[in-house]
């Protein structure tokens, strides 16, 4: 799957990797929820964006492959995100 973090670039990801990064996808609408924001704001950019890269091959920026996910920038606001879930949070599943 090809993910793209706003502002950064594209990274594609193997499939196994989406059961961690929903557990992070749970946390962080966890955090919305409650009004969490120092929780959002490490949960967002400490560990999902984070793991996103780490586990991630990079794309070359010239690259203009379809983004099947596209992940808020590491200095979103809550509120930013908020307007970009869906019922599943940011990464569907």
């Amino acid at each position: 799957m090809i993910v793209r973090i706003m502002g950064e670039g594209q990274v594609k990801l193997d499939d196994a990797h989406f059961v961690e990064l929903n557990k992070l996808d749970d946390e962080l609408l966890d955090e919305m929820e409650s009004g969490d924001e120092d929780g959002f704001r490490r949960t967002l950019s400490g560990a999902l964006l984070d793991a996103v890269r780490r586990l991630g091959t990079p794309l070359p920026d010239d690259s203009l492959e379809p983004s099947e996910l596209i992940l808020p920038s590491e200095d979103a606001t809550l509120d930013e995100v908020k307007q970009m879930l869906s019922d599943d949070g940011l990464i569907p599943g």
